[in-house]
């Protein structure tokens, strides 16, 4: 029985990995076959690399597997809260590109590199500035208003399209022409670096080229419950897999944060609560 503590995207690594408990990593390479079977309860994996002092239970349906004052703890010392402004650490904003009409604006630690781009599942992406953390923030809302994108992409979004990109080069255009937008506004914060145009592309890495519509995402794992198949593509924290009966099956594997877990045969399916993956398209007004 191994506790999972999610997947992360190795920036010396060729592709993702699922963690565990103990500092141990199974590769998530395309066409490996995978099955687990969750036991007992999910419970709290505690905050900022400290373990939680009740192991508190916690719902399946949840992508972060913190109990309420874990979560506030770990939300106290986040970027996103604002709460560390003399932080010395150089930060980059970059321009993330999901799909037609899916793009945002964020910004990540320099040291972290283009890891925060894959954990989030970008299909491409360019870095558009870099320097402290505050000209990062300030450079960050101002491109957000001026270009009118959001400052996250819902999962289902981002899933609903993954099977049916434009080619390689058109995803590159689209972000070219958006990062030329982006670097014509005036305001930037004056201590931040602009960065040229330097379009990456993820599709290959995640394993997108010919991926298959996905027919179902898990909602929650429960005890009990067993999910196996034949991976066809890792994008983000999403696990895409083939099921016994064709179909194919997303897996978060954020809701696999907290769970023990034990081996269980690929033809397994889905043997969990699972929905419909949305049809509709989320789109964007200001962009295009």
């Amino acid at each position: 029985m191994w506790r999972c503590e999610g997947s992360a995207w190795p920036e010396d690594g060729p592709g993702a990995v699922l963690r565990w408990e103990g500092g141990r990593v199974s590769p998530l390479t395309a066409g490996r076959e995978i099955g687990f079977r969750a036991l007992g309860v999910r419970r709290c994996v505690g905050a900022r690399g400290n373990a939680c002092p009740l192991a508190a239970p916690v719902s399946g349906r949840t992508t972060q597997a913190r109990c309420a004052e874990c979560a506030r703890l770990d939300r106290a010392h986040s970027v996103a809260a604002d709460t560390m402004p003399d932080d010395p650490r150089p930060y980059r904003v970059y321009l993330a590109w999901f799909g037609p009409g899916l793009v945002k604006v964020g910004i990540t630690g320099e040291a972290r590199g283009a890891a925060r781009l894959r954990e989030q599942g970008a299909v491409a992406y360019s870095w558009l500035g870099r320097g402290p953390l505050m000209a990062a923030r300030r450079t960050e809302e101002l491109l957000r208003a001026a270009l009118g994108v959001p400052d996250r992409i819902p999962y289902d979004a981002k899933r609903a399209v993954r099977a049916d990109l434009p080619q390689r080069a058109d995803r590159a255009a689209e972000v070219a022409a958006l990062h030329a937008r982006a670097a014509a506004l005036p305001g930037w914060a004056e201590t931040l670096e602009r960065l040229e145009c330097r379009v990456v592309d993820h599709a290959g890495v995640f394993g997108l080229d010919g991926l298959p519509p996905a027919t179902a995402v898990v909602r929650e794992l429960v005890d009990g419950g067993a999910v196996g198949g034949r991976l066809v593509a890792a994008a983000g924290p999403d696990l895409h897999l083939r099921t016994p009966d064709g179909g194919v099956v997303v897996v978060d594997t954020r809701l696999l944060t907290g769970w023990s877990l034990v081996r269980a045969g690929a033809d397994a399916g889905a043997g969990v609560p699972v929905r419909a993956l949305p049809a509709v398209r989320a789109e964007q007004g200001g962009l295009f």
